[in-house]
């Protein structure tokens, strides 16, 4: 598990803990006496519930996307009993049917949503701001700034929710989540759950109902906004430089903070909805007020229509984090009136680049050097590890746009071909739990429809992208116990897929891989390849002993360099002219011995026999049965 387990055992009152923010959430979301914790792993909020399992008295579990864990917490919540769920910003699309409708019904016992903001894109496909959705769902925002105020504020959220019977928004971003900072924590404190209370007026969300509900949602606006403006989490923090002051949140005012020590600041903690009184005072105490704030122009936009001038992004950058290097010469020029410098000096440091890259052994990469082989294909990807699937050397992935699209997207791409694509072979590429998460309405979908596609599921038999959490198809919990695990071949036959058009292959065997894709995509219905290896970065993976290459044999042919495996290393190139005249490029090659664990893909495209096991007795583990 990636938690520090040492760091995150319950300890007596007043400790002093390095915490990352999402460990101190977790802390403090098991000092709440929270009953009840879902989430869907996705990178950076992943080990908040990685840690919210180490604890005792706090049910958790891996739910199997974010709105099934939203919909849970709030199932907890209706019976009075504080809970919690946690997501990145993409997983908070799929959870906002629920959301949305929660915003009228409101929250029972305290009901605490955390949302990790990926500012800068480190791993995902797009760059959202979440603060919107406090806005459209009329809840309030808390934003800390590091952790110890991830903590602080995780406490307060389950009281503000109680005392206005709402859900409440944790806003964290990358930076929040995995730095760590000495933290100060308490004692968890006894919740017992008030039960339920019938009232269908609220919890059943039909058009009467619901409308009468609007009401109370605008009641609870102005309370919002009069505790948020008395909010100590919402200060104002003088300074003797007064050209300029500062309206900031989160990471951005540490930011801000650092660059310029000597302006003034509103700190907003309580961010939404907005303490517009505040910000008018410390307008009046500077000659140019600017909102930092990360990403999109959100409060800029709110401050500018109360009637207060602000500056926000006509001089800050609308993508990325605003660290002090971006800061400090932008507000140097609107302050000098010089332009701000376009881009930012290269480091004088030059990093090698390293492309991220699957890891040694790793059975997608038999999936996509097949792939590769092959012509004529359409490839609709999917999101996770094997997304990677894309890059050098494969190239093999021709979309990738969100969670479960690889298979909507390929029955699209059959229903409306045109005469251009009609010998096109369409391929859609998903992992198990993505699979799991939203792949499956959409196979269901395609087998309603009639739909022509083959869809290779790639069982890994973990969430390998976020760290090799359980899901429903390995047959373990959170906590690593026995659960009950989904048969794909039961459950994709239960989607309308035929018996008969569900194949299982072994990905490390690609002759055989080659010889199945070729035969599906043949047939004009949709088909299922299950391909089950296990993430080398279990348990359940075995490795073997390592492959070398005969440096005599080795031709410079490449083909094992396509396979894409990190442990192969090339040695020397060199350039031939064939006996037609065309030239021909080398690449002599080696495999660390460190980093093989013998998976045996390079020899099978090694036309010359040069890779051989290292020691005699190698040989290829047999596949796992599940």
């Amino acid at each position: 598990m990636a938690a520090n387990m040492a760091a995150i055992m319950p300890a007596p009152g007043n400790a002093r803990l390095l915490l990352s923010g999402n460990e101190a959430v977790a802390r403090a979301v098991w000092e709440s006496g929270c009953k009840v914790a879902a989430a869907y792993p996705g990178t950076p909020s992943t080990e908040i519930l990685e840690v919210v399992c180490t604890y005792p008295d706090v049910y958790a579990e891996w739910a199997v996307n974010e709105k099934v864990s939203m919909e849970v917490a709030l199932g907890a919540s209706m019976m009075g009993a504080r809970a919690f769920c946690a997501m990145k910003h993409v997983g908070l699309n799929v959870a906002s049917d629920c959301l949305m409708t929660m915003t009228l019904t409101g929250a029972a016992g305290g009901l605490v949503i955390a949302v990790a903001d990926d500012v800068g894109m480190a791993s995902s496909q797009n760059e959202q701001d979440s603060r919107f959705y406090a806005r459209f769902a009329h809840l309030p925002m808390l934003e800390p700034a590091d952790s110890q105020e991830a903590y602080e504020m995780t406490k307060f959220a389950f009281v503000l929710s109680e005392r206005h019977q709402t859900p409440v928004f944790l806003r964290l971003t990358a930076r929040i989540c995995h730095v760590k900072g000495v933290v100060t924590v308490g004692e968890r404190e006894a919740h017992t759950p008030a039960g339920y209370r019938k009232d269908a007026e609220r919890w059943v969300m039909v058009p009467t109902h619901a409308r009468r509900r609007i009401p109370m949602m605008f009641q609870r606006d102005a309370a919002l906004r009069a505790e948020a403006e008395a909010s100590p989490l919402n200060v104002i923090e003088t300074g003797s430089d007064r050209r300029v002051g500062f309206v900031a949140s989160g990471p951005a005012y540490m930011h801000v903070r650092e660059a310029f020590p000597d302006a003034p600041v509103l700190k907003l903690g309580f961010s939404h909805p907005l303490p517009l009184d505040k910000v008018r005072a410390l307008a009046a105490q500077v000659d140019r007020l600017v909102v930092a704030e990360e990403v999109e122009p959100i409060v800029e936009n709110e401050i500018r229509a109360a009637g207060i001038d602000c500056h926000g992004k006509d001089v800050l950058p609308r993508l990325g984090e605003l660290a002090p290097q971006v800061l400090k010469p932008a507000i140097d020029a609107l302050l000098g009136g010089l332009p701000a410098p376009a881009a930012m000096p290269a480091s004088a440091i030059q990093v090698f680049p390293r492309p991220p890259t699957l890891c040694a052994s790793c059975p997608h990469m038999g999936i996509y050097y097949t792939l590769s082989q092959l012509k004529n294909i359409i490839v609709s990807g999917d999101i996770g590890c094997y997304t990677l699937g894309a890059g050098h050397p494969w190239n093999a992935l021709d979309t990738t746009i969100s969670m479960g699209a690889a298979v909507s997207v390929a029955h699209g791409m059959d229903k409306g071909r045109g005469p251009a694509d009609a010998n096109k072979k369409i391929l859609s590429v998903i992992g198990d739990s993505t699979f799991l998460h939203m792949g499956m309405q959409g196979l269901l979908d395609a087998t309603y429809n009639r739909s022509n596609f083959t869809l290779l599921l790639l069982d890994n038999g973990t969430v390998g992208m976020t760290g090799g959490q359980n899901t429903p198809a390995n047959g373990r919990d959170i906590r690593g116990n026995p659960a009950p695990r989904i048969e794909f071949r039961k459950l994709i036959e239960a989607l309308g897929v035929k018996p008969e058009r569900i194949r299982e292959v072994d990905p490390y065997q690609m002759p055989t891989l080659f010889k199945v894709i070729r035969e599906e995509t043949k047939i004009e219905e949709v088909s299922v390849i299950i391909a089950y290896r296990p993430c080398v970065l279990t348990e359940e993976f075995h490795p073997a002993r390592s492959y070398r290459v005969i440096d005599d044999k080795c031709t410079g042919c490449g083909n094992c360099i396509d396979v894409g495996c990190p442990a192969i290393h090339v040695t020397r190139r060199d350039k031939v002219v064939k006996p037609s005249g065309k030239e021909v490029d080398l690449a002599f090659v080696m495999i660390d011995s460190l980093a093989c664990t013998g998976c045996g893909m390079c020899l099978q495209p090694c036309a010359p026999d040069a890779i051989v096991p290292a020691d005699s007795t190698c040989n290829v583990v047999p596949l796992m049965q599940k």
